[in-house]
């Protein structure tokens, strides 16, 4: 059974709301900066895909990933029509580290932070009168994960509509353990370039109402949620494993009733990185085989940074405005693709504009082999 997307929200380095942050994408504006939020000359990487919500340069505040998810929540629940009463509705929250920049500040600057913020569930409840809310950290692939238990509920029944959201932000820690784990500094994010260097972070937060969709009944969504499968490989803490990502695409795909054939789009997880590009790539050409050069392919990450648990979820949005518009947002800075990627249609420096977009996939694949995958439909169809 499918569900229908009644509403969506964004923010991030590159804009704030669906329609803006989609335009600059399409636009190939980039949120690069030089990094902001904490001192530079302690790390060999000097750029991040910010917010730049802060008062000055190092002049950090506690609570940011909080209020980007309160508003992208806010601004999904708003296109949805629920207003701002949640108290009947589960909130699911997908996220790597949840608040937790807001507790380094604590610790080294003696910042105030509440711990029972660290969740998210306090601030929900505060703001939209939330009581069911779950704050998933699972890693790059959260989002996606708790869009699937949220399909879950729709098709069991238990639920009518869930609000799914995700979040992450720059962390000192993360920031200074992926400075150290680069063998040299990457200025920029390239999926699948062969002179790739690594990953640059980002923040963001991503949010969508999802509803049960009842048949007969008039769509007016943004489009549906076809299938969205996972799994935990465990094949090791960091490297990806090409076989557990290639069953993840293939369950989603079986779930959807879809081949691979009739993919239009791929939103590729793309990290930049050496080991994840060329076993997402290994797993795609393995899955689609000889229809591998046959649907458009793009990364939003080279534009975004990567925004973590959040990443899945805004690569959807962006997939189903890509299905209603016809416009693909391009894969900057991929001058030559990897060898496992030479056969792949990505969508470069331009975005691709026009066209009969109909079905997406969506990736997200997170440490540890925590596997996502998501297939999405047009509304109309």
């Amino acid at each position: 059974m499918s569900q229908l997307v009644t509403g969506a929200g964004a923010v991030a380095s590159v804009g704030e709301g669906v329609d803006e942050v989609f335009r600059a994408l399409c636009a190939g504006i980039s949120g690069l900066g030089e990094l902001r939020g904490f001192d530079q000359e302690r790390y060999r990487t000097r750029h991040a895909y910010e917010i730049d919500d802060r008062p000055a340069p190092g002049a950090d505040l506690p609570g940011r990933a909080t209020d980007w998810l309160l508003r992208a929540v806010g601004e999904a629940v708003a296109q949805a029509g629920l207003g701002e009463d949640l108290s009947e509705v589960p909130v699911l929250v997908g996220t790597g580290l949840r608040e937790l920049r807001s507790a380094e500040l604590a610790w080294r600057d003696g910042a105030p932070f509440d711990i029972g913020r660290l969740h998210f569930g306090t601030a929900l409840r505060t703001r939209f009168g939330a009581v069911r809310t779950h704050t998933f950290s699972g890693a790059c692939s959260a989002s996606l994960y708790a869009l699937a238990l949220a399909a879950d509920l729709l098709t069991t029944g238990v639920e009518d509509t869930v609000v799914v959201a995700g979040v992450d932000t720059v962390t000192e820690s993360m920031y200074g353990l992926l400075d150290r784990v680069n063998s040299e500094p990457p200025d920029r994010v390239r999926p699948f370039d062969r002179d790739r260097r690594g990953v640059l972070m980002g923040d963001g937060a991503a949010a969508v109402v999802l509803r049960r969709e009842e048949p007969g009944a008039g769509t007016g969504a943004l489009g549906r949620v076809r299938a969205v499968s996972m799994n935990c490989d465990a094949r090791h803490v960091t490297a990806p494993d090409p076989q557990g990502i290639a069953r993840a695409v293939h369950e989603a795909q079986w779930r959807a009733g879809v081949k691979p054939g009739d993919i239009d789009l791929v939103l590729l997880h793309g990290t930049g990185t050496q080991l994840n590009d060329a076993a997402e790539a290994a797993a795609i050409a393995e899955v689609f085989g000889t229809e591998v050069s046959g649907p458009l392919m793009t990364a939003i990450k080279c534009m975004t940074g990567h925004t973590s648990g959040g990443s899945g979820l805004l690569s959807l949005i962006v997939a189903l405005e890509s299905l209603a518009s016809g416009r693909v947002p391009p894969t900057l800075g991929l001058a030559e693709p990897l060898p496992e990627a030479e056969a792949f249609r990505f969508v470069r420096e331009e975005a691709r504009e026009g066209g009969d977009l109909r079905v997406a996939q969506i990736d997200a694949f997170g440490f540890g082999g925590v596997n996502a995958v998501a297939i999405v439909e047009r509304a109309d169809r």
